[in-house]
């Protein structure tokens, strides 16, 4: 008998998604297909399946021991976030070549289901760096006797979801700093940068809406520019090596000397990235937004302020929260933008409570026992009363005005 051979074996997913691409999160079931293509009739040990999620580092130091002598220092680490292993076809035994339990495919195309449920706890989000990835694949091996296994892998996608509707990552991000630049004995008027940000998370494609005044009182020309920056952190051995990759940026107007500049929401837009990396003990991925003063022949003067790239975008709720947010708590007195208009005067207190409610509130209750008759002394007659007082008078004048300082120094006069 001539035995077939096999034409092709490829692996399908049942996608989640109208993009037809594997993207699942912790808890979700994995299923798809082995789809197996042979002419003519074959005898089969097993078809097996192997699915595996896990994170790896890898990079290499070299070091000098003497003078002559130089070794190279390797640094790996590995965590695994599940292993899951099953047979679609036939026995365990792959170490047998006896003609014994073989199963008999015939010519022709044929499917074979599979499914395994990803773990409950969190995942770290499928990811590729420099010194490292986050990984999570099939692999599909046919095993016949008397031959090389035929093996294929196929690998998905993992998000670990970041809600950025949360009230840590919907609290704005500021930052005030100065430089004086010194040349010799000579010293210039310093240079001054303050930055603000709505809030800490966003997802790709956003535009992050940066406030900022930038203040130049030195002598020199200056331009401001603000960059969004991907830390790549890798853990092992004790060891962390660091990458930082820039995502996106902007440049402002060039700033001679005694000019300041100001940013009303200027937009800088966020590319498709990879979504932070928070909770892998050996893999990191952070951003954060650069704004800063580029000062030619001296040190930068610049601010970070720390950004969380989620997957779950702003509900239109937090949107209308963070605009109003945006008008009231960023009313920056430092940037000398305009104050919200002043609010309506409330309702007043007898178009809230008419007087026979108020009365009515005041009638005694009649007395049953000892309990009942201490809620008619004088505490329980001040509750009453207190539940209907009138709220003190509105006014738009400020009984107790703050008076205004400013001790920022004023560039001098030219």
């Amino acid at each position: 008998m001539v035995l077939g051979k096999v034409k092709s074996l490829t692996i399908s997913f049942d996608c989640l998604n109208d993009s037809n691409v594997p993207v699942y999160s912790s808890g979700d079931t994995v299923s798809g297909r082995v789809n197996l293509e042979v002419t003519g009739e074959i005898r089969v040990k097993s078809l097996k399946i192997h699915a595996r999620g896990h994170a790896k580092v890898r990079w290499t130091e070299s070091r000098n021991a003497g003078s002559n002598t130089a070794y190279t220092q390797n640094y790996t680490e590995e965590v695994e976030y599940f292993n899951h292993k099953d047979i679609l076809i036939g026995h365990e035994r792959d170490d047998d070549n006896s003609e014994e339990g073989l199963n008999t495919i015939h010519s022709g195309r044929h499917e074979y289901a599979f499914s395994f449920e990803l773990p409950q706890t969190p995942l770290a989000t499928s990811f590729e760096g420099r010194h490292g990835s986050v990984r999570y694949w099939v692999k599909a091996e046919l095993h016949r006797p008397w031959l090389l296994p035929v093996k294929l892998k196929k690998e998905f996608t993992v998000f670990e979801h970041i809600d950025i509707n949360t009230p840590s990552l919907l609290s704005p991000q500021a930052g005030t700093k100065e430089k004086t630049l010194c040349c010799w004995f000579c010293t210039s008027g310093p240079i001054s940068l303050s930055a603000k940000i709505e809030r800490k998370g966003y997802t790709p494609g956003e535009s992050i809406q940066i406030f900022a005044e930038i203040e130049n009182c030195s002598s020199r020309m200056v331009v401001p520019k603000a960059a969004i920056y991907q830390t790549q952190a890798f853990y092992a051995k004790g060891k962390m090596k660091e990458v930082k990759q820039l995502v996106a940026n902007l440049r402002g107007e060039s700033l001679s000397s005694g000019k300041t500049e100001t940013w009303n929401g200027k937009q800088l837009k966020i590319p498709p990235v990879s979504p932070s990396i928070l909770d892998c003990s050996i893999i990191r991925v952070e951003y954060s937004l650069m704004v800063y003063v580029d000062i030619p022949g001296a040190m930068d003067l610049f601010l970070n302020l720390p950004l969380v790239i989620g997957t779950i975008p702003l509900h239109p709720f937090g949107s209308r929260t963070s605009s109003v947010s945006s008008q009231c708590s960023m009313n920056m007195n430092w940037l000398g933008l305009p104050l919200p208009e002043r609010p309506e005067a409330p309702p007043s207190y007898a178009e809230v409570v008419t007087e026979e409610q108020r009365q009515s509130s005041l009638v005694p209750i009649a007395a049953c026992d000892d309990f009942e008759r201490a809620l008619q002394g004088p505490l329980f007659a001040y509750i009453q009363e207190f539940r209907f007082l009138p709220p003190p008078l509105y006014s738009e004048i400020d009984p107790n005005p703050d008076q205004p300082t400013d001790d920022r120094p004023s560039c001098p006069s030219r």
